[in-house]
């Protein structure tokens, strides 16, 4: 199973005052000199992006699996049905009209990754398109399926390239998302309650990383333990914290800041279930690794919720 980690979004809200902050390295401080518009300018790029990476990753992963039935298909094994690749227009990456200046040094490096990411995305939508065609027509009747075969090979070789292109975005743009943070979150009522919120999706994020490994490599329990005791702490640690902010603007989030404790506590039912489960076989059954990706994008989206 291929699962894109996303990192949690940026906050998107803006402050009146800028500082410097002692420790950051020169793109950092070349992010804290821009100041808030620039600095907001990355975070709109960041969480744009992490959008886009986020819905096409799934359209991508759809079309390496449909691939990969359809070659079985086409070379005549018994397939009971070929995955449907549903149709998916990105628009996120629409919202995205040039990469910010606020990268810096970065910058040249962060467009060569972002051009490299859209276009390996649109050559395997044309793959696909050229390879759903040959399947209706049954052409692999002629040719005993190696046009699906060799279509396959490049939808795999363009994907992996995809999923690179898409990391190495997130890498190098980290350093400055970060810098931003510290512009736009500095003085702001609700900085205590992000921080820590931010906290436990990074926790989150490392769960899943070890959770997909061992998915695909076998079932280790002391690891997972670990992870569930280490992410347990942190839920409950946020969840102690009460809501504070005196500001009435934010009144509101508190509902949202909540919803993040709960859905969080949802995912850690989820993961102690998915211990149960997988220890007798040693190995994490398909329905518990898709209840702990749909108990991650729960969090995940109260979180964005809350942060925006």
């Amino acid at each position: 199973m291929k699962k894109v980690m996303m990192v949690a979004l940026a906050l998107s809200l803006s402050v009146a005052t800028v500082s410097c902050k002692k420790g950051l390295d020169k793109i950092g401080n070349a992010v804290m000199k821009a100041g808030e518009n620039e600095s907001q300018a990355i975070i709109d790029f960041n969480n744009n992006f992490l959008d886009s990476y986020k819905s096409s990753s799934r359209h991508v992963e759809s079309i390496v699996k449909y691939a990969e039935a359809a070659v079985k298909k086409a070379k005549g094994e018994n397939v009971i049905y070929i995955p449907t690749v549903m149709s998916s227009m990105d628009y996120a990456i629409s919202k995205i009209k040039e990469v910010p200046s606020g990268f810096d040094k970065d910058k040249g490096a962060v467009e060569t990754e972002y051009n490299m990411y859209k276009a390996k995305r649109e050559s395997i939508q044309k793959k696909f398109d050229e390879l759903k065609s040959y399947m209706t027509s049954e052409d692999y009747k002629d040719d005993k399926g190696a046009k699906a075969e060799a279509l396959k090979k490049d939808i795999d070789a363009e994907a992996q390239a995809f999923f690179t292109a898409g990391g190495n975005v997130l890498t190098k743009i980290k350093p400055a998302t970060d810098a931003a943070e510290e512009v736009i979150l500095k003085d702001h009522p609700m900085k205590e309650f992000i921080v820590s919120s931010k906290s436990l999706m990074n926790s989150m994020d490392s769960v899943m990383d070890v959770l997909d490994k061992q998915y695909a490599e076998g079932f280790n329990e002391a690891e997972a333990q670990k992870k569930y005791d280490e992410f347990e702490k942190i839920v409950a640690e946020n969840s102690k914290k009460e809501f504070n902010v005196k500001d009435a603007q934010y009144s509101y989030k508190k509902s949202q800041f909540e919803s993040v404790n709960k859905n969080a506590s949802d995912f850690l039912d989820k993961f102690r279930k998915l211990i149960r489960d997988s220890k007798s076989t040693k190995q994490i059954p398909d329905s518990n690794i898709n209840e702990m990706d749909s108990a991650y994008e729960s969090v995940l989206s109260s979180y964005n919720s809350f942060v925006k």
